[in-house]
C-alpha cells in the first residue's frame, strides 16, 4: 500500500480539495470511452509510489497493450505495481503476465486460476464449480490518492478503439475518503487465499522480455488507427481539463459496496454481500428508479419487487439491451420472458439498439441531423454494458454489478453509492432524456409487446426483436423455458 506519509504531486494537487469538502468524495463520471482510456493512461504516468489494479478482462490488443507499457513504464521509475487479474479471461496472457511479473517492481496475482494452463478447457468439465465463481470487480488505484471503477474492462471495445463492437458503458473518477476503502478492499483482495501469486501456478510458458512489449506497444502507436485514436485522444478537452484540475467535481458522501472474496468459495454471508450492502445504502425508493444494466435477468423475486415499487407510486425505468444489441443472448433470455408481466403493471423498459459497423456512421448522421445535434449516452456504442441505478433522483450507484443471477450469487463486485442530486440530474439527463431517440421502447399494443423506433417526430413499429435474425429469436424462445436462471 502506499505510504501514509508520501507528499506526491497527486497528494499535494487533492489534499486541498479534500480539505474543502471533510467527509465527502469526489467523483467524476467517465461516460466518453477515449476519455476513460486518457485519464489511466495519464494517471499512470503520473503515479510516483503505487498502482494497485483489479481486473475481471485485460485484453491483448492495443489499448491493452499500451496499458501493460505504461505500468511497466511505472515500475521502472520505481512505482510499485500490483496487478490482480481474475483467471478466466486470460488466455494468450501468460507470457506477457510473467515477463511482468518478473520485473523487481511488478506483482502479478491470477484470481480463483485454472490449474491446468492447456488446454483451458478441461479445468470447467472436471472443476466446474470452483471455476464458474469469478472475480467481476474493476478498479484502479494510483498513489492512494485516485481510483477510476466502474463498469469498464481493458480492452478496445470498452475504450471506442475498434469499429467492431463498441460497448456504451460508464465508470467514475473518484478523489476522497472513498479512495481509502478502495485501498483497504484491494488489500483485501490480494491477500485472499484465491489470489494466487503468478510462480505458484505450474506452466511450461516462457516469459516474454519486456523490452518486446515495450516494441509491440511502439508497434501499435504507429498503426495508423492507432495514431489517429491516440490524436483524438489528446485533442480531447477532457485531457486539458484533467491536466489543468479543471473538472467538474461532484462530492458527496460516497459508500463503497463489494463482496467478500469468500463469496467465490460460498462462504459469504449475505451482509458481506453486494445486494444486500446496496440495499442498506440506497434504501427503499419512494419516487423513481432508472436501472441501466447490460444483462437484465430479474427473476421472480425482483419482478415481484419492481411491480410493488411501480403500485406504490414509484416511476420505474429500465434500458437493457435489444436482442440484436447484446452479446450475450442466453441472458436476454433471462428477461425476456418477463417483458410482459413488467410493461402490464407500469414499469418503462427501453432496449438499446444495435447499430452496425458499416451503418454506425451513415446513421449516427442521420440521428444527429434529426435531433439538431443531441447525443446519447455513449453515442458510437452498438452495445451496452454500463452498469447504473438512480434513485429518487437524489442517489446513485455506478459499479461492475449486473442485475443478474450471476452477480448477485456467484461472481464477485464492487461498486459506489454516491448520494448526490447534481451527479443523478446529470446522469438522468445523460441517460434517460435521449432514450427514446436511441433505444426501443417497448409498449404493450392489443396486450402484444411491441417495439416502437423513435427517429425525430418518426415512428416505426416492430412486432418481434428488431434487428435479430429468425434463428436468434427462436433460440431465445426455446432458452425462456430452460430451468437455467439462476446460471445467467
Amino acid at each position: 500500500m502506499t505510504d501514509v506519509n508520501a507528499q506526491g504531486r497527486l497528494a499535494k494537487a487533492i489534499e486541498p480539495l479534500v480539505a474543502e469538502h471533510q467527509g465527502e468524495s469526489g467523483a467524476v463520471p467517465l461516460v466518453d470511452a477515449r476519455e476513460a482510456f486518457a485519464a489511466r493512461v495519464l494517471f499512470a504516468r503520473q503515479a510516483e509510489y503505487s498502482l494497485d489494479i483489479q481486473y475481471y478482462i485485460w485484453r491483448h490488443d492495443m489499448t491493452g497493450t499500451i496499458l501493460f507499457e505504461a505500468l511497466h513504464e511505472a515500475a521502472e521509475r520505481g512505482v510499485k505495481v500490483r496487478l490482480l487479474l481474475d483467471d478466466h479471461n486470460t488466455a494468450g496472457l501468460d507470457a506477457t503476465l510473467i515477463g511482468l511479473h518478473q520485473h523487481e517492481n511488478i506483482e502479478v496475482r491470477l484470481f480463483n486460476p485454472l490449474k491446468l494452463r492447456r488446454p483451458r478447457f478441461l479445468n470447467y468439465l472436471f472443476d466446474f464449480r470452483r471455476v464458474n465463481r469469478r472475480m467481476h470487480n474493476k478498479c484502479f488505484v494510483v498513489d492512494g490518492q485516485v481510483v477510476i471503477s466502474g463498469g469498464r474492462n481493458i480492452g478496445d471495445e470498452y475504450f471506442g478503439a475498434t469499429s467492431e463492437l463498441l460497448f456504451a458503458d460508464l465508470d467514475a473518477l473518484l478523489i476522497g475518503p472513498i479512495v481509502d476503502d478502495v485501498e483497504k478492499d484491494f488489500e483485501r483482495y490480494w491477500q485472499c487465499e484465491s489470489a494466487v501469486p503468478l510462480q505458484k501456478l505450474f506452466t511450461l510458458t516462457k516469459p516474454q522480455d519486456l523490452s518486446m512489449l515495450r516494441a509491440t506497444a511502439a508497434r501499435y502507436k504507429e498503426l495508423p488507427q492507432a495514431q489517429a485514436y491516440m490524436k483524438a485522444i489528446e485533442e480531447l478537452p477532457f485531457m486539458q481539463q484533467l491536466q489543468r484540475q479543471e473538472l467538474d467535481i461532484y462530492w458527496s458522501r460516497t459508500q463503497l459496496v463489494s463482496d467478500s472474496p469468500e463469496k467465490t468459495m460460498g462462504r459469504a454471508k449475505p451482509q458481506q454481500m453486494v445486494p444486500h450492502q446496496l440495499q442498506q445504502a440506497i434504501g427503499d425508493p419512494k419516487s423513481h428508479v432508472t436501472l441501466v444494466s447490460p444483462y437484465f435477468v430479474p427473476t421472480q423475486a425482483g419482478v415481484t419487487e419492481l411491480i410493488a415499487m411501480a403500485r406504490r407510486g414509484v416511476q420505474v425505468v429500465i434500458l437493457t439491451n435489444s436482442l440484436a444489441a447484446t452479446d450475450v443472448a442466453v441472458v436476454h433470455a433471462g428477461y425476456a420472458k418477463w417483458r410482459h408481466r413488467l410493461l402490464r403493471n407500469g414499469i418503462q423498459l427501453f432496449e438499446l439498439q444495435r447499430i452496425s459497423p458499416l451503418a454506425r456512421k451513415q446513421q449516427r448522421k442521420e440521428r444527429r441531423q434529426r435531433l439538431k445535434g443531441k447525443e446519447r449516452f455513449g453515442s458510437s456504442a452498438s452495445s451496452l454494458h454500463a452498469k447504473t441505478l438512480m434513485v429518487d433522483l437524489a442517489r446513485v450507484f455506478v459499479g461492475s454489478l449486473n442485475f443478474d443471477p450471476r452477480s448477485a450469487a456467484i461472481n464477485t463486485e464492487l461498486g459506489f453509492v454516491m448520494h448526490s442530486r447534481e451527479l443523478a440530474a446529470q446522469l438522468e439527463q445523460a441517460i434517460v432524456k435521449t432514450l427514446p431517440h436511441y433505444a426501443y421502447q417497448l409498449r404493450l399494443i392489443k396486450n402484444k409487446v411491441v417495439w416502437v423506433e423513435r427517429l425525430g417526430d418518426e415512428r416505426t413499429y416492430y412486432h418481434s426483436e428488431p434487428g435479430a435474425s429468425i434463428w436468434r429469436r427462436l433460440a431465445v424462445r426455446i432458452l425462456e423455458r430452460l430451468p437455467i436462471e439462476r446460471l445467467l
